[in-house]
Formats: C-alpha cells, structure tokens, sequence
C-alpha cells in the first residue's frame, strides 16, 4: 500500500537536498582559503598566537611554580614575578625589533655573534661560570640573577647566517657547495663546540637544526645536506655513547615504570600527569604532581604540568597556537622577495618549531630529555627575551610585505575616523545630559 506524500507547507523546514552538504563544505573552503590568502594573516597569527602562548605560559609558571617556590623558602609567587619582569623587558625587545630598520637589523648581527661567543667563552671561567643541573652554561650575575649565553647564541646564529647567506646570494656564489659551507658551518661548529663544552646537548639540538634550516633555504643540494647530516649524527652518536646519563635519557623513551635507581623517574612521572589531567584536567592550580613529583614542573615539564590541570582541551590549544606560529612564519618566508628576510624568517621558524617538537616529544615520552625549555611558555628570563626579540622579526618581516604594508596603510585612517566618530557621539550625549538651567 502506498502512502501519499505530504505535502510541505510554507513554515516547514526545507529539507537538505543530496548536494548541499558538499556544496555547503566547498563554500566554508572557499571562504577558508580566502582568509589564509588575506595579506594580514600572517601578521596577525604571529601577534596573537605569540602573545596568548606568553600569557597562557604565565598562568602555567604561576600554577606550577607554586609548590617549588614554597619548597626553597620563597614567596609562592616568586618564579612568576621574574618571569614576568622577563616578559615585559622582552615586550620592550619585541617592540624594538618591529621598529627596526631590516639594515638595522643585518648591521647588529655581526656584535651579536660576536658578544655572544665572548659571553660563551666565560661561562668556561671558574668563578664566572655556573653549573646547573649538571650543565654550565650559566653565567651568575649576583644573587637570583642568571644568563644562559647560548640562547643569544640561537638569535645570533639567525641573524648572522642570514645576512651572510643573502650576501652571497647576491653575488651568486650560493651554487658552489665551499659558499654554502664557508664560513657558515664552521662558525655553527665553533657555538656548538662553547655549548657542548658546557654539557647542554639539548640547545646543541636546536642550534643544529637552525643550521640545517637556513642550508635548506639556501638550496643547499641533496648530497651535500645528506653528508653534512651523517655528520652531525655521527658526531652525536658519539657524544651520546660516551655519556651514560645520556645513554639513560635514551633509554627512557616510551618507558612506563621508573625504572632502575629511578632514572626514568622525570619521563614516567611526566606521562602520570597527561593522564590524570583527562580530556578538560583537573582545574587550574590543582595538579598533583607539581608536589615534588616531577623536578622541572615550571621549566622543561610545563607542558604535563598544563595537561595535567587544563587537560587534551588545554595541551590541544598549545599545539594549535605552535602551529599557527609556524605556518605563518613559513608565508612569511615563502612570500618576501628579500633574500635576508627569507632567511631569517625561516630561521627563527625552525628555531622556535624545533624547539617546541623537541620539548614536548620528551614530554609525551617520543623523545629522549632534551633539557630545552618550551619557547615563549616554561620559566626562564634567558630563554625568553631573544626569542620575543625573534618574534619581533617575524612581526617585523610580516608588516613589511607590499600587501600588508598597503593592507595596514588603508586601515589606519579608517581607525581614527571611527574614533572620531565615537568621539562626536560621546560628546553629544554629554550635551544632553546638561541641567535645564544651563547654556
């Protein structure tokens, strides 16, 4: 028996026919696309993504800072008060790169480099030089006051290895393989020697990866880029087998238990606080293992410390903040037509990538502990005042494409004509507002 079809009345809902869902799908595309294509994107991904990483990564040192503090006989609010000395000396850093000329900028590379490999070279000098956590590669100023020279050293190596790269490029050497390596490889070698005379095979990490990163912006050939990468693996391998803590790190990886003399303690401990926090956490300021647990909760291990008490929702909304960071540093590179900009742009893009995969892959247990902090999130005033200074690169290089310098050009007249606008208004009202007896 068949049934009529009834009949749809003008208020019903007009049901979706079979095309309109994949229709509706290339439409949000569409607009996707656009939004990405958009001249300021860039610019505004790498100062939103940047600053709410700075302020999320605040709240985290204060949370999980606490107990530590407490601990030395502190004030709880101790490590957050410096980090947030840090981050408003590195707002200054920031606003000083943005304002910068990019001549200014290939001009300051050269006393940067060399300042750096100065302080690095002290940092070997016994009563200068600091040792902590095994690794000197400190330099005490007096009191609570500490610098970590070979983090200067990642934004010197940038700048540097840019401006000489964009020289040569300009001269048209950069398809001889001695160009390519000469002197760029050997000044790389020489900070990651400083660095590892200290023991901090982890910022040796990073510093290799930026050189790997401005060779393969260079164009740097396949061959060439293989066997400069055999040797710094084997040169790592070696260093690694000589050393048993590192040999212990290595072991660590995906391990579940503590393990003998508790080696694996930090690793293990580090993946009980992922898994306590959930899908939304504990709660703000209620994590278990900050209690001594865990040794680094407020530097190396911020990232379990934010799963544990902001949950997957909290640690997702890190990575996606990283993620935008890095996809907008790579337009910028990728669409500048200056050769330094390219570089530089793509080297604080590998710097602060690497960094961030090489931190939280230890976290998460895929990665042996590097001992790096998460840039622009963990405590330390070392880490973060050059990489907001890097940071105003990018915004810097950002602004300075023709786009989005013709993009910001017409928008800021039609600010201050919306602020007079609401001006004339807000002194309207207060002409009515006046009592009946005055003039």
């Amino acid at each position: 028996m068949r049934f009529a079809r009834p009949e749809r009345g003008p208020g019903s809902p007009r049901r979706p026919t079979r095309g309109s869902v994949p229709a509706a799908l290339r439409r949000a595309q569409t607009r996707l696309r656009k939004a990405w294509d958009r001249p300021l994107t860039a610019y505004y991904l790498i100062m939103g993504g940047s600053l709410l990483i700075i302020v999320l990564g605040l709240v985290m040192v204060y949370s999980a800072s606490q107990i530590k503090a407490l601990q030395s006989g502190l004030a709880p609010s101790y490590f957050f008060r410096k980090q947030l000395f840090a981050a408003a000396l590195g707002g200054v850093l920031l606003l000083l790169a943005v304002r910068m000329p990019i001549k200014l900028h290939r001009a300051f590379a050269y006393p940067l480099l060399a300042g750096s490999v100065f302080l690095m070279c002290l940092v070997q000098v016994p009563g200068i030089g600091v040792a902590v956590n095994g690794n000197q590669n400190w330099i005490s100023f007096g009191g609570p006051f500490l610098l970590q020279p070979s983090e200067f050293g990642k934004l010197a190596l940038v700048l540097w290895g840019a401006d000489l790269l964009a020289r040569k490029q300009d001269k048209r050497l950069l398809n001889q393989w001695k160009h390519l390596l000469v002197p760029l490889v050997p000044a790389a070698g020489m900070l990651l020697g400083l660095i590892m005379l200290g023991g901090d095979m982890g910022t040796a990490i990073i510093l290799t990866a930026i050189l790997f990163g401005l060779l393969w912006l260079a164009g740097a050939p396949t061959r060439l880029f293989a066997g400069v990468l055999a040797f710094a693996v084997a040169i790592g391998v070696l260093l690694i087998k000589t050393s048993a803590n590192r040999m212990s790190r290595l072991a660590c990886i995906g391990a579940t238990e503590p393990g003998h003399n508790d080696q694996c303690w930090q690793a293990v401990h580090g993946i009980y606080a992922l898994a306590n926090g959930g899908w939304f956490g504990s709660g703000l300021g209620a994590s278990m293992e900050k209690w001594g647990e865990l040794p680094e909760p407020h530097t190396d291990f911020i990232f379990a410390i934010t799963g544990e008490e902001l949950g997957l929702a909290g640690t997702l909304s890190v990575l996606v903040l990283f993620a935008a960071l890095g996809y907008a540093g790579i337009r910028v590179a990728g669409r500048t037509e200056d050769p330094f900009v390219r570089y530089a742009a793509g080297g604080v893009t590998t710097w602060i990538t690497a960094q961030a995969v090489v931190n939280i892959g230890a976290v998460l247990g895929l990665l042996p502990i590097a001992g790096v902090p998460l840039p622009l999130f963990s405590y330390g005033g070392s880490a973060l005042l050059p990489t907001m200074f890097a940071i105003g690169l990018l915004i810097a290089f950002a602004r300075a494409e023709p786009s989005a310098r013709a993009a910001l050009a017409t928008r800021q007249p039609a600010l201050w004509k919306k602020l007079a606008r609401v001006r004339r208004k807000t002194m309207r009202r207060r002409v009515k507002k006046r009592p009946s007896g005055e003039r």
